[in-house]
């Protein structure tokens, strides 16, 4: 009997273990199945949901490319910075270093908080951006999950204020916003690259796999200005404004020889590095973006013509009794009867009534064909955002009174580059000059517009304005002979002229004996007993005049005069 419950127990024992056994085997045959499937027909599955986890491409920053001055010296630099996000689905909003990150970047842990929690969802939000590379790195080490750390470049100014209108400024993305930031933003800014990255759960980086891309830093872009020269003309041309309380004023410093803008400021001017007060005001690039009525700055123009015309000579005198003259009903005077003066003595005391016969003379067209062909009224095609070409207008043979006027500067309108352009053919032979922004590697050749012994006549004739006998002893430069014109003009309003307000100019060229400057100076409606130009355009030409001719070491030229002053020392 026992016998037969024991081999009872034992069979019952041997099928349970046979059961057991079977179901071992069935568990690892489905294991094993898994683990071949999971290595063969899932794999690529597997791999790219994994990779979809862990892999990331990110993008690389390109420099900026550098804009310099002709000699190197800086303009627009860029300097590493970093770009704090987060991903707030997966910020660990309990972490206790969020606050500590606030305050490394001075913020409100309350808002940051309040940000993070209002869209849980969202899967991006830039928390502070041109952050220090120290604090991006403590906030890095700080491990929080959800809080992302990119690197970027900020755009900095060494200048600053001094050369904001001609360089510009860019946002807070890199992209060029203001002068020639934004005209050249294509080619300044380059191409970002983009590197394979391998993340932990946190999105931070464990391993970087491979470039895919290269970064391509931007082109750099050498200007033609001078910084020691634009320094110096800005701190004269702020003082002007501050002493005779103008609203603004502009400065244009050319090379007589290449064309080249040497030296271009403006007042206002603003931070570029810290536009947190900027104004609109205080934002154009006044040189080139506002035009004014140039006065008697055009009266070498005028002068110019009737040389060409073949109608007059030098020596040729006009009389200009009574001290004025009625054009179709209207008066146009000089500052006092003047009577008869050769054709440099119209220019020396910027005789009205001596161009304005000189004009009428004439084919009714010549003065304004004169100044088409010097570049009034049209750009200067420089490329900078936002130039104006001015006005020249198209006279008819009935419009003699505004002939007349146009003959002394009034009826049109320029920019103070394209007034310093008009004065280049003056300086090197009657030829015009293309003007440059840009360093250039050769002299251009430039195109004929006068005569080389009218421009060089003319050139005579405006130095004697800086003479005692002239409206200009102000613009005087010791141990230089230089020449010019001033230009003193009503102030153009709706529906005629403010008897109030001024616009004073003055443009002039030095040495005389072989030019290499010419400049230009508008100051636009300066207030108190001094408005002229010849009081408070033709100061301001001397000092940086003076201070440019000594930095660019051109020889005196006037060495009698340079001697007179040590003995009177």
């Amino acid at each position: 009997m026992k016998d037969e419950q024991f081999v009872q127990i034992h069979a019952a024992g041997s099928w349970r273990l046979w059961i057991v056994g079977f179901l071992l085997v069935l568990v690892s045959g489905g294991i094993l199945f898994k683990m071949v499937s999971l290595y063969t027909s899932e794999q690529a599955f597997l791999q790219k949901q994994g990779d979809a986890r862990s892999l990331r491409t990110r993008l690389t920053p390109a420099h900026r490319g550098l804009i310099t001055d002709r000699n190197g010296e800086p303009l627009a630099v860029s300097a590493p910075v970093a770009t704090i996000w987060a991903d707030p689905k997966e910020t660990d909003l309990q972490n206790p270093n969020i606050a500590l990150m606030a305050r490394l970047l001075d913020l409100s842990p309350q808002e940051l908080l309040g940000d993070l929690k209002s869209d849980p969802k969202r899967r991006f939000l830039y928390i502070k951006r041109q952050v220090t590379p120290e604090v991006a790195q403590r906030i890095d080490e700080l491990d929080i999950r959800g809080i992302h750390v990119d690197q970027s470049f900020k755009r900095f100014y060494p200048a600053a204020e001094v050369t904001t209108h001609l360089v510009g400024f860019t946002d807070v993305d890199g992209e060029g916003q203001e002068g020639l930031e934004l005209a050249f933003n294509e080619i300044l800014r380059g191409d970002p690259g983009r590197s394979l990255v391998l993340q932990d759960r946190k999105g931070r980086t464990v391993k970087h796999l491979q470039n895919l891309q290269e970064a391509m830093p931007g082109e750099d872009l050498a200007l033609s200005i001078d910084l020691r020269l634009q320094y110096l003309a800005y701190r004269e041309l702020k003082d002007a404004v501050q002493t005779h309380k103008a609203d603004s004023a502009s400065a244009v410093i050319l090379d007589a020889q290449t064309g080249e803008v040497l030296a271009m400021v403006n007042q206002p001017s603003y931070n570029p590095n810290d536009r947190s007060k900027l104004t609109t005001d205080a934002l154009r690039n006044r040189a080139m973006t506002d035009t004014f009525e140039p006065g008697s700055t055009m009266k070498p123009i005028t002068v110019a013509a009737a040389l060409m015309s073949g109608d007059y000579q030098v020596e040729d005198v006009v009389d200009t009794s009574p001290g004025y003259i009625r054009v179709r009903g209207a008066s146009i005077r000089d500052h006092r009867n003047y009577g008869e003066l050769d054709i440099t003595g119209i220019i020396t005391k910027s005789s009205n009534v001596g161009v304005v016969k000189l004009s009428r003379s004439m084919e009714h067209d010549s003065v304004r064909s004169l100044m088409a062909n010097l570049g009034l009224g049209r750009a200067t095609s420089t490329g900078f955002p936002g130039e104006r070409t001015g006005v020249l207008p198209y006279l008819s043979e009935r419009q003699e009174v505004e002939q007349a006027t146009l003959s002394y500067g009034y009826g049109l309108s320029v920019t103070p580059l394209q007034l310093a352009q008009s004065y280049l053919p003056f300086a090197n032979g009657g030829r015009l000059l293309p003007v440059s922004l840009y360093k250039q590697s050769e002299s251009p050749i430039g195109e004929r517009v006068m005569p080389r012994d009218v421009a060089n006549s003319v050139l005579q004739m405006m130095e004697t304005v800086i003479s005692p006998q002239g409206t200009a002893r102000k613009a005087a430069v010791t141990g230089y002979r230089v020449g010019g014109k001033t230009g003193t003009a009503h102030k153009a309003v709706a529906g005629g002229y403010d008897d109030d307000a001024y616009i004073s100019v003055f443009a002039g060229v030095a040495p005389i004996s072989n030019p290499r400057i010419i400049m230009a100076v508008m100051v636009d409606n300066p207030k108190g007993q001094e408005y002229y130009g010849g009081e408070v355009a033709a100061p301001v030409f001397a000092r940086v005049m003076g201070g440019v001719l000594r930095l660019m070491n051109v020889p005196p030229d006037n060495w009698e005069e340079s001697e007179l002053q040590v003995v009177s020392k």
